[in-house]
């Protein structure tokens, strides 16, 4: 009987299927801790495990990455694999530095104790997701300056001088620079007293002229039509 019975638990330790004792997640480019840990009471219970990808065999690791004899890592298939915390307490929990999607899949933690099927075997499931990106557009604040094309950023007036229709009688230093100070003065005093007439102020002078001599003739000839008489 007892031959059967140990028979029965041979085979059911080596065939049974394993079972994902738990869920971690992370997103691409962070460090994602994958907790394992065994208990330490003394020196004498630090002992040797590894991390594997794909489920714990029947022995050791398949395609391990880290292993440790407790004290320090003696194994590493890459940088990206470390053991961040504290081997002597038992704390063999393993970090995924920069993860990728492409660490998505089952880990195995092996911690290796004295004796036949002693070991203690951990499956963790890991899941790397693309990092969420944020549908919130920021604010964004522009401004635009239109101006003519060689425009400057002071305002700019435009001054037109008028003159008596004779060119000969406009200043000659009007239409360029001055020579010097004493120039510009006279050119400035002389366009502050000239006058300009419009033609519809010629002609009311001119009627006026017109008016006045009319009625001196008439006042004239009255008087001498006076004295005739």
């Amino acid at each position: 009987m007892l031959p059967y019975v140990c028979m029965n638990w041979i085979i059911l330790v080596l065939f049974t299927g394993p079972t994902v004792s738990e869920l971690v997640k992370g997103e691409v480019g962070q460090n994602v801790t994958v907790p394992c840990s065994y208990s330490v009471q003394t020196t004498r219970d630090i002992t040797s495990m590894c991390w594997g990808r794909d489920s714990c065999p029947n022995s050791q690791c398949s395609r391990p990455i880290i292993w440790t004899d407790g004290w320090r890592v003696t194994e590493q298939h890459s940088s990206r694999y470390q053991l961040q915390g504290n081997l002597w307490e038992g704390d063999v929990s393993l970090t995924i530095v920069n993860a990728e999607e492409a660490d998505t899949g089952i880990y195995c933690c092996r911690v290796e104790h004295r004796g036949w099927f002693n070991d203690q075997k951990s499956n963790l499931k890991v899941m790397i997701l693309k990092a969420r990106i944020s549908t919130v557009s920021p604010h964004t604040y522009t401004s635009e300056q239109t101006s003519a094309p060689g425009s400057t950023s002071e305002s700019s007036f435009a001054v037109t001088e008028m003159w008596p229709a004779s060119a000969s009688e406009a200043p000659q230093n009007a239409s360029g620079p001055c020579s010097d100070t004493s120039d510009c003065s006279d050119v400035t005093a002389n366009v502050q007293n000239t006058s300009v007439l419009l033609p519809s102020q010629q002609y009311s002078e001119k009627g006026l002229y017109i008016g006045i001599a009319s009625c001196a003739v008439l006042l004239i000839i009255l008087i001498l039509a006076l004295f005739l008489t």
